[in-house]
């Protein structure tokens, strides 16, 4: 046999062609260097068509045999490292054909029967994506018991909460905290319904129009633990929106990471000194020997660029292909193995830093007192006494006005210069100018009070017991 008749036996398809694929072509089109992270689905996928083929009498039961025979030997030789993978096989459907088929001969060649790359390669992803959902909802998990381990520390801890990056109301750090939990649980929740649409096969389309072989597409979905086929065979080739929701769904659970990484960040600064980190979650530097810099922190809020990046890419690589199958959804498995690298790893390493953060409690109290943040309080207590709000709200801005003129805190006002302001104030008026009394009083639920703080707590370790 000549090089070129061996060059062109190396592809699936190469009959039909006169020279062979030049070395740039196979190098730009081969994708095996990182599909082949794929290779437990891809035999999966092929046992479970290969077993209901064998049931619907489509091979022998003497070719299933030996296709799970090839199938465990192959699986050894991948997991041990001995596996060649053969960038001439361009993926890692052809790779794992080939060598089964050099293993079992012509048992290897009839697996195939009844499905294409097409449908193969959707199912691979779905069901490689749909094993690391379940990994990555314990992550998600674990976030939030790490939040709420800090927030139980820290239900009395006052912290000025902060409305355009002024002091606003003071809250409860614990508050503060949970409000994070809750975007982790909604991104859960999202994760979750994500998978219902991922756990769908693909699986029996074939190409695209279907196959003329007896399939039962709904015992593969059985045997692999789908929800259920995908019921149009088009679509089924083609449909790349369950990669984009899972982008989607990275990507807002990024942007939440990024806003408590960056809050993070604030916190630790010397301008702020709210909170300290352990060292092993720090970095030096080069030139100035004083610095600890949180880098964890830091980096972790730069990768939720990279995975919204990676949304709009996907976004991008699907908006303008007809129906079915195109080249270009070989570009959907980079950005989604990486995606997924990255939300894995981060939720991981951001859990660990924040299940080690030391709370700086005077100094949050302190910051506090800076931005007098018991305005608000001083403005309900005059309603309370019968005004409008918005004339209590001009009272109390005359208030924080003279305070600010003498340098002191609302409450450090005398009780004479606050009633020039309004008759109606009383001696009372101190116990509602406290940031203690400020957070008693907002026992609402879902308000700061630590009572109420103390039954969310109990409600999330419930929840995610």
């Amino acid at each position: 046999m000549s090089s070129n008749q061996l060059d062109k036996k190396s592809q699936a398809w190469s009959a039909l062609f006169s020279e062979p694929m030049s070395e740039l072509v196979k190098r730009y089109t081969a994708s095996v260097f990182f599909d082949k992270r794929l290779w437990k689905a891809d035999i999966a996928g092929s046992l479970a068509h290969a077993e209901m083929l064998s049931a619907q009498g489509i091979i022998q039961p003497k070719d299933l045999a030996d296709i799970q025979r090839g199938m465990a030997q192959i699986t050894a030789d991948i997991e041990s490292g001995a596996f060649e993978w053969k960038l001439d096989l361009e993926d890692v459907h052809l790779n794992i054909e080939a060598r089964l088929t050099q293993l079992v001969g012509d048992a290897g060649k009839r697996l195939h029967t009844g499905r294409s790359r097409n449908d193969q390669v959707a199912t691979d992803v779905r069901l490689w994506l749909r094993d690391e959902i379940d990994t990555l909802l314990p992550l998600l998990a674990d976030m939030q018991k790490a939040l709420v381990d800090v927030a139980d520390r820290n239900v009395d801890t006052i912290l000025p909460g902060f409305t355009h990056m002024q002091v606003a109301q003071p809250v409860s750090f614990a508050h503060h905290l949970l409000a994070y939990v809750e975007m982790f649980a909604r991104d859960a929740e999202r994760l979750q319904d994500v998978r219902k649409r991922v756990n769908r096969l693909p699986l029996g389309a074939a190409a695209l129009a279907g196959t003329s072989y007896p399939l039962d597409r709904e015992r593969v979905a059985k045997t692999l633990g789908f929800d259920g086929v995908c019921q149009n065979s088009l679509d089924a080739v083609s449909d790349r929106d369950f990669a984009m929701e899972f982008s989607a769904f990275a990507s807002i659970t990024m942007v939440h990471v990024s806003r408590l990484a960056e809050e993070i960040v604030l916190w630790m600064s010397q301008n702020f000194g709210f909170i300290d980190l352990a060292d092993r979650y720090c970095t030096g530097s080069s030139i100035m020997p004083q610095k600890r810099n949180p880098d964890v922190a830091e980096l972790a809020r730069g990768k939720s660029g990279r995975v919204v990046g990676h949304l709009m890419g996907l976004i991008t690589l699907m908006k303008g292909q007809p129906l079915t199958y195109n080249k270009d959804n070989q570009e959907d498995k980079e950005p989604l193995f990486d995606t997924v690298d990255t939300v894995r790893d981060t939720l991981r390493i951001m859990a660990e830093m924040v299940g080690g953060i030391t709370v700086k409690t005077e100094a949050m109290e302190r910051a506090a007192l800076k931005g007098y943040a018991t305005a608000t309080d001083l403005a309900d207590y005059l309603v309370k006494k019968g005004l409008p709000f918005r004339d209590a709200h001009e009272v109390v801005a005359h208030a924080v006005k003279q305070a600010i003129a003498s340098g002191v805190d609302l409450s450090e006002l005398p009780l004479a210069t606050l009633q020039g302001f309004h008759a109606s104030i009383t001696p009372d008026v101190f116990d509602v100018l406290t940031l203690r009394g400020s957070l008693n009083a907002r026992n609402v639920l879902g308000g700061t009070a630590p009572a109420q703080v103390r039954q969310q707590i109990a409600r999330h370790r419930q929840r995610l017991a």
